[in-house]
């Protein structure tokens, strides 16, 4: 996480900004007396979410690397502006705003022996999350870190598992763990029966999964794209060169992140 001040190429005499949101129509007038702001529907500057967290993870899903704007708009959110609508956009228009970047993951997915190109691929903010595909059939995997075999290539067997940023930590990983973490990338074994149900491993590391029982089935944020995994399937994860920005009117607080 990196928070600098509101920078280029953001600061121009008109900022194209983009609404995302059930309701986010609903700021159009506020944004129309912003001679500085051109609500567009295409090639944004950047996003207002108008919503709650789910709002701003579909929105980075839909224009990756823009930066967002989260306002809140929802009963939960606690990624989301808590200020009414006329105090953001009045601080956006005076580029009073702190930009905080976040580190995204890189799923890549291998279905078959020697497929070395993968057959699905995207980028997340939160996790990747695996679980098992039958309500009563546990998930079988292995997992090496930079080619190296996790406990030597012990065979995990759990509900399945997620790996997470940072910035997701607060989500299936805290639920699992009781705990959050600040720098790395996080790995979750659900309702595990090995000793170990968490890493948390360096954010230039990458992780090798190897299904080796399924049925499984792979989602990612919350995207209603899902993938299913059988056994011999394999997913490639790690680091995605480019980070989320979030634009918000306060500094970020390390740990818990209320803005």
């Amino acid at each position: 996480m990196v928070s600098t001040a509101f920078q280029s190429p953001l600061e121009k005499e008109q900022i194209r900004v983009a609404l995302f949101g059930k309701e986010a129509s609903s700021l159009v007038p506020l944004l129309q007396e912003k001679t500085d702001l051109v609500v567009v529907d295409t090639t944004p500057d950047l996003v207002i979410c108008y919503g709650g967290d789910g709002t701003l993870l579909a929105a980075e899903l839909h224009w990756p690397g823009i930066p967002k704007v989260p306002i809140l708009n929802s009963k939960r959110g606690n990624r989301c502006i808590q200020r009414r609508p006329e105090e953001v956009i009045a601080a956006l228009s005076g580029r009073d705003m702190v930009r905080t970047l976040y580190t995204k993951l890189e799923c890549s997915v291998f279905t078959g022996e020697g497929v070395k190109a993968p057959d699905f691929s995207f980028t997340c903010l939160n996790e990747v999350n695996v679980h098992m595909g039958r309500i009563n059939s546990a998930v079988r995997f292995q997992l090496s870190v930079n080619a190296v075999p996790f406990e030597d290539g012990v065979e995990i067997v759990s509900d399945g598992f997620v790996v997470c940023t940072a910035f997701g930590s607060n989500a299936y990983f805290k639920a699992i763990t009781k705990g959050i973490f600040t720098e790395g990338i996080g790995v979750a074994f659900k309702a595990t029966t090995h000793a170990v149900n968490h890493i948390v491993l360096p954010e230039d590391s990458q992780l090798h999964f190897v299904i080796t029982r399924g049925p499984a089935t792979l989602a990612f944020d919350n995207s209603p794209e899902f993938v299913d995994l059988e056994e011999g399937d394999r997913l490639v994860i790690r680091q995605h060169p480019d980070s989320a920005c979030i634009l918000t009117c306060d500094p970020v607080t390390k740990l818990d992140e209320p803005f």
